[in-house]
């Protein structure tokens, strides 16, 4: 029995209660405040629940809690729902987690309100890219679907991001205790799931694959009205192209969205970072029409971030940092990056392109992908020492990564750590250039 307007709790713990979100099978979620932290969360409450007849009620209704409770503090990815805290209360066991307004991707599962097919494959991009992060956790989710699935929204109601949710039905690869089976939502299963048999990641790619298929064509890869129906199906018949649902719905979209949903395990993307990389490819190749042209895509910032040595120790978690705390700034050739005498207030590490390095008009230097320029901009303990002593001149039209030092203070400490390491690589590399220069100067000329 689901609780009504009038029995809203006006506290949980510390925090207070300001309004329900939603209610599910097993819990009430609500808005509250962190009085200590002052920033709002969102709360779901476990409550008590019908349990099939050979299991207790409070030993299966809170395995669903102990699969969430069990992550928290242990998701930290840009595109996951951090799971804050866990309290085992008695009565009603509750978790605390990061509240994202908005809506799910449920909403614009409509054929009224479908998004840009540029849009679906971005998102669908985000969504495996976090899903491949929960999976190197030890942890399959299990019940992938739009619901689950937050959009996260600009001042305008634009989608700009989405947070994978609801990790309520997850299997635990490193967890001891017995977890429960034959979970998730029948529209988004693969076979072997409905099965029972053992599952891995390529379960969740069949659910991304079957909610990328909802969310272009407006309705789920298959439909009945029965339940019978509905896995007799998913068991034997292929879902529909989806070239011939959509107009703008290329073959090489329509072809990964179908090897994601094969029937089985082994004909799908084998791991989550092929299935990604075969969704950026779309875009990178222009196999989806472009909804505003000249945009950089974030899956395209992501993959040239890759692509750096500067950026060769960085994890997921840090690249999506820098794709969303940089500058991207692009310059012709012939542009004064830095001249002479003037005070650095940034840096800039070349994504592509190409720049050069004069001292008093002379030529000292080349500079090209993946090198930084301007460090000392973070580095220098004082004022004095960010002057800049050469000039740096454009001369292959030039894309940057641009940080300034007040921007990198905004970093994860670990992020911020992997920069330092990434510039002291480069001032070696620089120590031995000159060393080599002075020691022989035929030799580099």
């Amino acid at each position: 029995m689901t609780a009504s307007a009038d029995d809203l709790p006006a506290h949980i713990g510390r925090y207070q209660v300001l309004k329900r979100l939603g209610e599910g099978a097993t819990s009430d979620v609500f808005l509250a405040r962190d009085p200590f932290q002052a920033q709002d969360v969102a709360i779901k409450r476990m409550r008590s629940w019908a349990p099939p007849p050979d299991a207790p009620a409070s030993d299966f209704s809170n395995r669903f809690f102990s699969a969430e409770a069990a992550l928290a503090g242990r998701l930290n990815h840009p595109n996951v729902v951090a799971i804050l805290d866990a309290v085992a209360e008695d009565s009603s066991p509750y978790l605390v987690m990061e509240y994202v307004p908005g809506v799910t991707l449920k909403h614009f599962c409509r054929s009224d309100r479908l998004l840009a097919l540029d849009q679906i494959v971005e998102l669908g991009f985000k969504c495996a890219m976090a899903l491949g992060y929960v999976y190197r956790q030890g942890v399959i989710h299990r019940d992938v679907k739009p619901a689950n699935l937050l959009a996260v929204l600009d001042g305008a109601g634009q989608v700009v991001d989405v947070k994978v949710s609801d990790f309520g039905s997850a299997l635990n690869l490193h967890a001891d205790s017995t977890q429960i089976h034959r979970v998730g939502s029948l529209a988004y299963m693969p076979p072997e799931q409905i099965e029972g048999a053992d599952v891995d990641c390529r379960a969740d790619i069949y659910a991304l694959g079957a909610v990328l298929y909802h969310l272009i064509g407006g309705r789920p890869p298959f439909d009945a009205p029965h339940q019978m129906a509905l896995m007799h199906q998913i068991y034997h018949q292929p879902p529909l192209p989806l070239v011939d649902q959509r107009q703008g719905v290329s073959e090489a979209l329509d072809a990964v969205v179908q090897k994601a949903l094969a029937k089985g395990p082994h004909d799908r993307f084998p791991d989550w970072e092929s299935f990604a990389q075969a969704l950026s490819a779309l875009v990178a190749s222009q196999q989806v029409p472009l909804n505003r042209l000249g945009e950089v895509r974030d899956s395209e910032r992501f993959n040239m971030l890759r692509r750096l040595e500067f950026f060769a120790d960085f994890g997921d978690v840090q690249l999506w940092e820098v794709v969303r705390r940089a500058r991207w700034k692009r310059y012709p050739s012939g542009h004064a990056l830095f001249k002479r005498g003037q005070e650095g207030n940034s840096f800039h590490i070349i994504a592509q392109g190409e720049v050069q390095v004069f001292r008093e008009g002379r030529l000292v230097a080349t500079l090209g992908q993946g090198t930084s320029v301007g460090e000392m901009a973070y580095l220098a303990p004082n004022p004095d020492l960010r002057l800049h002593s050469a000039d740096i001149k454009v001369t292959d039209e030039c894309t940057t990564i641009c940080f300034t030092p007040e921007s990198v203070a905004q970093l994860s400490p670990e992020c911020q750590h992997r920069f330092d390491r990434g510039f002291i690589r480069v001032l070696v590399r620089r120590l031995h250039a000159a060393h080599e220069a002075l020691a022989h100067p035929r030799r580099i000329l």
